[in-house]
């Protein structure tokens, strides 16, 4: 590891921490050449997982694209972010342990949307009516029958 003061890589680990969640180490190294401190941080290098679009184009997973929907479709209503934090790690985790390396955004879009089903039903249309494409009002009305019909 290189030093970012003087550049030199002759340095020794002080001290090694376990993140919270067991999945990054945090190590504090002191540069032999200038005695300075510096911390870095050691992550599993894990394989991107491919999200396969309805028109065929894959695209990189990213926590930030699922988190931006479900905020929007959550909003004004009573659901902690904690909540959400909590699924998008509960389905990259899920995404992961498939061992699938492309895996299709209908199969991302179920899931979420069967997770808004069961927290909040204004936040599941919400989702639903981008996500499925809702053209008009009878594509909502008919969404709500179903909904309605299942409680």
């Amino acid at each position: 590891m290189k030093c970012p003061y003087c550049g030199e890589t002759d340095n020794k680990v002080i001290d090694s921490r376990l993140s919270k969640d067991g999945t990054v180490i945090r190590r504090r190294r002191e540069c032999i050449i200038c005695s300075r401190r510096f911390t870095t941080y050691e992550h599993i290098e894990e394989i991107p997982i491919m999200i396969i679009k309805k028109d065929g184009r894959r695209e990189v997973f990213l926590r930030e694209k699922v988190r931006s929907g479900m905020k929007k479709a959550c909003e004004k209503r009573n659901i902690s972010m904690n909540v959400i934090e909590e699924f998008i790690d509960e389905l990259e985790r899920d995404l992961r342990e498939t061992g699938e390396k492309e895996i299709p955004a209908s199969e991302v879009g179920e899931k979420i949307m069967s997770k808004l089903h069961e927290l909040d039903d204004v936040a599941y249309v919400r989702f639903a009516s981008v996500y499925r494409e809702f053209k008009d009002v009878n594509d909502f009305v008919d969404e709500l029958k179903s909904l309605l019909s299942q409680q």
